[in-house]
């Protein structure tokens, strides 16, 4: 999984959530997501430090906001690839 693809995901799911005025905290980005709850960890984290979001409060930072609003319109990178197929004949 790659970090930047989700924390795309986080700031589009943070973003949904305070249109809608609804709270975020890490157990529902989790469930949200579909991803570990350290990987998910890892990207707010590093989110925070690059000023996007307030991971005390866990709302978004204008700028962050504005990230998440524009990932809203897009259809985003999956999370996973998909699983690979065997080709063997059983």
């Amino acid at each position: 999984m790659n970090v930047r693809t989700l924390s795309m995901h986080v700031l589009r799911a943070l973003a949904e959530a305070q249109i809608e005025g609804r709270r975020s905290n890490l157990e529902t980005l989790v469930e949200q997501l579909q991803v570990r709850r350290r990987d998910v960890r890892g990207a707010v984290t590093a989110l925070h430090q690059q000023g996007s979001v307030d991971a005390i409060h866990m709302r978004l930072t204008l700028q962050g906001f504005a990230i998440g609003r524009s990932c809203m319109n897009e259809t985003l990178p999956a999370l996973r690839a998909p699983a690979k197929r065997s080709t063997a004949a059983a």
